[in-house]
């Protein structure tokens, strides 16, 4: 058993800090009630992670073999991410939701594939950007909402 973890050391790191960060950000979209919480990001970030550790198994395999594209999978998933995303965009009354999750959804999936690619420092610093935009901005707009629905009100 010590041998399986010795050899997958990288893929377990790898994949590991994915759903960690995923959490983190999941986290922050659980807190604040929205759709999209901690399983689905942490699911995402490792999902992205796992895809292009395959495309980097699959371009050392078939690195001989004409036509064979392995950046057509991280990009794949770019688009897998999206359609995923656009199914948390709902339209209620004259109000669009979902679209902050939906994008935190696909950011997601860019810092698994960040941390699939070995660039954690990179994925640690957008999740942390990710994590201020979150919860910063959300302060922020707090004020402006106010002033914009009592001026809707008038």
């Amino acid at each position: 058993m010590e041998q399986f973890f010795t050899q997958n050391s990288e893929i377990i790191l790898k994949l590991s800090v994915a759903v960690v960060l995923g959490m983190f950000i999941g986290a922050e979209r659980l807190f604040v009630h929205k759709e999209a919480g901690m399983k689905t990001h942490s699911l995402v970030a490792m999902g992205a992670t796992l895809f292009v550790i395959v495309s980097e198994f699959l371009s050392q395999k078939y690195s001989g073999v004409s036509g064979f594209n392995p950046g057509m999978m991280p990009a794949n998933i770019i688009m897998g991410v999206g359609f995923l995303s656009a199914g948390l965009i709902i339209m209620q009354g004259d109000r669009l939701i979902g679209l902050t999750t939906a994008g935190g959804l696909w950011v997601t999936a860019g810092i698994g594939m960040a941390v699939g690619f070995g660039f954690f420092n990179l994925a640690i610093i957008a999740t942390i950007l990710i994590l201020i935009i979150f919860i910063v901005m959300g302060i922020l707009e707090q004020p402006i909402r106010r002033i914009s629905n009592e001026n809707i009100n008038k």
